[in-house]
């Protein structure tokens, strides 16, 4: 098995593992039972971009809870996957004491290569939302100054296919299971 099959696996594990354990610990689930049930794949790499944001410098305020003006636009591109279903998006925060999730937007048809600003509250036709960790359904614009803001976009090898405001993890796990391709941008902190 070479380094790069090694790789892939190991980063579709992290995917899996990552989702499970934020939703289950979102939920106040304990038992991790059933983290083994995902098969391991190789997946594909995406690069995620933005015309608002940086990686690894801070979050815009206009983007943060001191402002309205919503999700910031993304934009994202692979090598073509003739597999791929859907996207999906997902926005967690990190810090020292928690991690909340604060945008969860699935079945975005898998020809989609950008959102424009504010598309959380005007989505793609046929698209779903998550209830976040703060109840809303949407995106939460983050608030906490410093942590580390991820915005993961993710091909799918099917459709979520449950309706807005369906329970967060069952979202989660329904991405994981059908993750293809992944990738990330991350800042930190707030402006």
């Amino acid at each position: 098995m070479g380094l790069c099959s090694t790789a892939s696996r190991v980063r579709h594990l992290a995917v899996s593992v990552t989702a499970t354990v934020v939703a289950f610990s979102l939920s106040g689930c304990a038992s991790l039972s059933f983290i083994g049930r995902s098969q391991a794949q190789d997946i594909a790499e995406v690069n995620v971009t933005s015309p608002e944001l940086r990686e690894g410098k801070p979050l815009p305020a206009e983007y943060s809870c001191k402002s309205d003006q919503g999700s910031p636009p993304l934009r994202w591109s692979s090598q073509p996957l003739s597999e791929a279903k859907s996207i999906a998006i997902v926005v967690d925060s990190h810090t020292s004491a928690r991690s909340a999730v604060h945008w969860v937007l699935y079945d975005i048809p898998a020809t989609t290569t950008e959102l424009g600003p504010n598309a959380a509250a005007d989505p793609p036709e046929g698209t779903g939302q998550a209830k976040v960790t703060s109840g809303k359904v949407g995106y939460e614009p983050p608030c906490e100054d410093a942590a580390s803001y991820r915005f993961t976009v993710y091909t799918l090898n099917g459709k979520v296919g449950l309706p807005t405001g369906a329970p967060l993890p069952e979202i989660l796990k329904k991405i994981a299971d059908q993750t293809i391709a992944r990738g990330r941008l991350t800042v930190v902190d707030i402006q």
